[in-house]
């Protein structure tokens, strides 16, 4: 699956093609050009659940460069908020806001996209939906509504030990 152009989403079930209609429309992928941005979680997949947000990871070795980017285009948002914090290790920067009602997560830090753990947990957590099917995949969501997020989720379903988001990591 070519998740890094979102197209896919067009012809995808009815929150994808929201999702879909919401980004181009906002321009939000176009606003974050410059940062290899890419979609994540759990809309991509279709593991979604109705509090579930847009997640967009970038890739971005200038965290300043970033913030200003980020201000500029959304900072007129509704729940417009950004931080800074560490996540492995690496300084990064969350944005949160929303568009159209549906609440978006920007995530940047200095490694490329596609070496992002949320990149790499979103591929393994599809090809293994992909082999499991329909039944495996209500799991999940049912965990999901109770409360459990996606990576421990999957880590207890397929009886992983450890730290779900390394022991998924390990399955790639």
């Amino acid at each position: 699956m070519p998740f890094t152009n979102i197209n896919y989403l067009q012809s995808g079930n009815a929150r994808q093609q929201q999702a879909f209609r919401i980004l181009t429309r906002h321009r939000v992928l176009e606003k974050l050009e410059a940062f290899d941005p890419i979609l994540t979680g759990t809309i991509p997949i279709e593991i979604d659940i109705a509090t579930s947000d847009l997640d967009i990871i970038c890739y971005c070795p200038d965290l300043q460069a970033f913030r200003a980017s980020v201000e500029a285009g959304f900072r007129d948002a509704p729940g417009f908020s950004m931080r800074e914090k560490t996540t492995n290790g690496q300084a990064c920067v969350v944005a949160n806001f929303e568009l159209d009602g549906f609440p978006i997560e920007l995530f940047g830090q200095n490694v490329p996209t596609r070496q992002q753990n949320a990149y790499r947990h979103m591929v393994v957590e599809h090809r293994i939906l992909q082999e499991r099917g329909a039944a495996f995949r209500q799991q999940v969501i049912a965990l999901k509504q109770q409360g459990v997020k996606t990576e421990p989720a999957f880590a207890q379903l397929l009886g992983l030990e450890g730290d779900p988001y390394a022991a998924l990591l390990q399955m790639e």
